[in-house]
């Protein structure tokens, strides 16, 4: 796994924050139509098709909403406190410590990859090397649905989930998103950008790619 100090400073502050986040936050996909619509999709999309990575996952909150869907699901995060959370709340569940930019999994082994606000703190030079582990590992024809904040900026965020952290939130352009994404080799099947809701600061932006 490439260890740059931008990936130990993520992986340490979510290291620090793990319990508290799995307390502060959830899918809330119920007060969300637009996500739940593009989740829907992706689900229906690679539903029988293989294992379906979540990278990025965190507490392991859409693991298990893909789980739930009957869609064959697993958990890679950077931060090994965060994949100690998903286990102990989702034990029935396979939950690995990882990084995006550097999958231990398969060429060709999976049906889909959901990365569900997992490349916000990646800055967009970072973004080739993870959309090209996204589509090793994927299987042909396999699908991957992208969350991110929509955006041509960055933001330091010092303090998060009551604790003092060391991260910076990059906002990427979904055009620019959907460039990078056909130059890893991957056709764009749909985008959207949707207003901000209730918590957000700004529009989020939602892609789903094909193999």
């Amino acid at each position: 796994m490439s260890d740059s100090p931008d990936l130990r400073a993520t992986r340490d502050s979510y290291d620090t924050v793990a319990a508290s986040y799995a307390e502060l936050v959830s899918l809330n996909l119920d007060r969300m139509p637009y996500d739940r619509m593009m989740l829907g999709r992706f689900v229906e999309l690679v539903r029988g098709s293989g294992p379906v990575a979540d990278i990025g996952c965190g507490p392991g909150h859409l693991t298990a909403y893909l789980d739930a869907s009957g869609v064959p699901a697993f958990g890679i995060d950077l931060s090994p406190g965060m994949i100690e959370v998903a286990r102990a709340g989702n034990p029935a569940l396979r939950f690995e410590v990882g990084s995006m930019t550097g999958l231990d999994l398969a060429d060709g082994g999976l049906g889909g990859v959901v990365s569900w606000y997992s490349i916000v703190h990646m800055p967009l030079e970072m973004l080739p090397t993870v959309f090209a582990e996204f589509f090793r590992v994927l299987a042909p024809a396999g699908h991957l649905l992208l969350a991110f904040k929509a955006g041509t900026r960055k933001s330091p965020l010092n303090h998060a989930y009551g604790h003092d952290v060391s991260l910076t939130v990059y906002w990427q352009s979904p055009d620019r998103v959907a460039e990078l994404l056909e130059e890893a080799g991957f056709t764009v099947q749909a985008r959207l950008i949707r207003a901000p809701g209730e918590l957000d600061k700004g529009p989020q932006a939602f892609v789903l790619a094909r193999k």
